[in-house]
């Protein structure tokens, strides 16, 4: 008869704790996959090994939740691909593609956008475990999560891409100077907005629809513009985040 301990290591681990890890990794992968394109020169696929990083990096709790397989390994893990795929990847990616042409001063820059990252990963890995964390600020994140940062990052590229080469040329001070900036926006106490709080109300469900079946086409068209205008778009909605959590909490010290 095998002992308890025997049991325990040959014990059967379903698909459904496994899979949400298997889409973790597939992000962890797309991310090295973005380096070995870089390396290459091939910018665009590049790119679009990060993007495609973020897709497989919002799938993975989606997959967790519905499968009710959240755990403890997958939220590490998680964040150690995080800090391969939005950290190290987005960073040698611009080293190599511009900020190369400031040699160490560019290097510099990149291990200051890497290590940011890994700081920020850490602040969210340590509330983990703060029980005074509430759901109270669940309508808001504290600083830009990793794949907005990763995209922000990497929106020169976009914009050169989408309005030809050379676009960039003679600019690597102002996109180091840039770069900095991403990197001190995700580990500000900012509060952005949490994608998952959005509530749509019920008239509005139609049109919304139809607003996201025109994004996904135009996609399709013209990716990297549309791209860069969510990025835009994005920078541009920072202080009225800023405002609304001001509001919020504000209404919140009256009640």
């Amino acid at each position: 008869m095998p002992s308890p301990k025997k049991a325990l290591l040959f014990r059967a681990i379903s698909i459904r704790t496994i899979l949400p890890s298997v889409v973790t990794l597939f992000a962890f992968m797309a991310g090295l996959t973005s380096v070995k394109f870089a390396l290459s020169g091939k910018w665009e696929l590049a790119v679009a090994a990060v993007i495609a990083a973020g897709v497989f990096d919002g799938l993975d709790g989606t997959v967790a939740r519905l499968l009710k397989s959240t755990s403890r390994f997958g939220a590490e893990l998680d964040s150690l691909s995080d800090v391969v795929a939005f950290g190290v990847a987005p960073a040698i990616l611009l080293y190599l593609f511009i900020l190369k042409d400031l040699d160490r001063l560019g290097w510099a820059v990149a291990l200051i956008y890497a290590s940011a990252m890994a700081l920020r990963l850490a602040r969210f890995n340590a509330r983990l475990d703060d029980t005074s964390e509430t759901k109270k600020t669940s309508s808001f994140l504290t600083g830009v999560p990793a794949p907005m940062g990763a995209g922000l990052l990497l929106a020169p590229l976009m914009l050169e891409f989408s309005f030809g080469e050379k676009i960039l040329e003679g600019k690597s001070l102002f996109i180091a100077g840039y770069c900095i900036f991403v990197a001190l926006l995700m580990v500000s106490t900012l509060p952005t907005l949490s994608l998952k709080a959005l509530r749509v109300p019920r008239e509005w469900f139609i049109p919304a629809l139809l607003i996201i079946a025109a994004v996904f086409t135009a996609l399709f068209a013209a990716p990297w513009k549309v791209l860069l205008a969510i990025a835009a778009i994005y920078l541009a909605g920072m202080p009225f985040t800023y405002a609304a959590k001001k509001k919020r909490d504000l209404q919140k010290k009256r009640h």
